[in-house]
């Protein structure tokens, strides 16, 4: 596998080690979010880094403190999370996937592993990050997509979706898509884009931003479907991010069709 499948954008390589003797290794990790309490450690488990950590602590005997690219919520999903973490110990790069998910439960999956400079950081690293959002259109749910998509059986204006989602283009305060907004330094983000497309019975959303506030695709997918649904018009979406205030917005669309796609270096 090339490094460019691993890590999808341009990830940094490189071996030098810390003043301490320690190699920064980039892993990219797939998980299924379903059951666990979010990304984030917390007292009340289980939680991706929980997991992760401890697993890594069990291969490499050391405690092991992880970077995310993101905090993804509870029962979202990732195919392209990346982390960071620092080692001295001698297993080489190359085995730490397999290594790791010797340890894993089978539904979060190590699937590459780079060293990279000591100064890089899986979060303030990261030049963009690319979330998608699955909603199944079909009359009845199937039990192969139930876990990953949100069954929605109802018509939708895809065309006037994609209008509304032209207001959410570039750089906003993001606030009335945002569940913790005095929590943040700050709300103001820049979206690259926003797309919908029906594909056969599966309405794919896909959001690319430099970094996302918590909550914010969901609120973002839960507010086109009101518009698809014609409760909102495509031109309300400017006044909801003028309004600087989450009640303006649509509500959240479930966790389960949320996916963390890709993390740009």
């Amino acid at each position: 596998m090339t490094r460019a499948e691993r890590f999808p954008g341009t990830l940094p390589w490189s071996e030098e080690r810390d003043a301490e003797g320690r190699r920064n290794i980039a892993v990219l990790l797939a998980y299924d979010g379903t059951g666990f309490l979010g990304f984030q450690r917390q007292a009340q488990t289980p939680t991706i880094q929980q997991v992760v950590e401890d697993g890594l602590e069990r291969l490499l005997k050391h405690p092991v403190r992880i970077t995310p690219a993101g905090r993804t919520d509870a029962g979202v999903h990732a195919c392209g999370q990346v982390f960071n973490f620092r080692t001295g110990a001698r297993i080489p790069t190359a085995r730490v996937p397999a290594a790791l998910n010797s340890v894993l439960p089978p539904t979060v999956v190590a699937q590459g592993a780079a060293s990279v400079p000591p100064d890089f950081s899986a979060r303030r690293s990261a030049r963009g990050r690319v979330y998608y959002y699955l909603m199944a259109m079909a009359p009845y749910p199937s039990p192969f997509t139930r876990r990953f998509s949100w069954h929605y059986p109802w018509p939708l204006d895809v065309a006037a979706m994609n209008e509304a989602a032209r207001a959410l283009r570039g750089t906003h305060d993001f606030r009335s898509f945002c569940v913790d907004a005095a929590a943040q330094r700050s709300t103001v983000r820049e979206v690259f884009w926003v797309r919908c497309r029906l594909r056969r019975d599966m309405l794919v959303t896909v959001v690319r931003a430099n970094a996302f506030l918590r909550g914010m695709v969901r609120a973002i997918v839960g507010t086109l479907v009101d518009v698809g649904r014609g409760k909102l018009a495509p031109e309300s979406v400017a006044g909801i991010l003028a309004a600087r205030d989450r009640a303006a917005a649509g509500a959240a669309a479930p966790p389960g069709g949320l996916c963390l796609a890709r993390v740009d270096y």
